[in-house]
């Protein structure tokens, strides 16, 4: 044998080896293929469903916020005619009820008047165990 021909046999080997080795890559890589087709197949079967469970929730909330809308609206109505009421009733009764009140206050001051009077009641005074009454009070006090 030849240096050509142990050349070409080697040669023929690697090309068998190299081919081989791409065989199983290519072997490989359609299981991998097969395997992807049939995760994209499952994933489209699950997605469906819960997209239309999807828009039928939001179809749902969108109907509840309708309400929810309907009902402030009506809270609304039933607020500004409460602060109506109550301005109205402010005016109604408002004035008659300051004169009732002054007149009150005014009867109050008379009797308190007559009653100065009187001699004045004696004050009660207060003993606090461990303090000491400032002079300035103390004069007061005395007075």
């Amino acid at each position: 044998m030849t240096g050509g021909e142990v050349a070409g046999i080697l040669v023929a080997v690697f090309w068998a080896i190299l081919v081989s080795f791409l065989a199983v890559v290519l072997v490989r890589l359609a299981q991998t293929l097969r395997a992807t087709t049939k995760l994209m197949a499952e994933v489209t079967e699950q997605a469906v469903p819960l997209l239309a469970d999807a828009s039928a929730t939001v179809r749902s909330a969108q109907t509840q916020l309708d309400r929810v809308d309907a009902i402030a609206s009506d809270v609304q109505e039933v607020t500004s005619n409460a602060s109506a009421l109550s301005t109205t009733v402010a005016s109604t009764f408002g004035g008659p009820l300051v004169k009732v009140a002054a007149f009150g206050y005014g009867v109050r001051r008379a009797m308190s008047r007559n009653r100065a009077d009187a001699p004045p009641a004696q004050t009660r005074r207060t003993v606090v165990v461990g303090r000491t009454v400032p002079a300035a009070r103390r004069r007061k006090q005395k007075d």
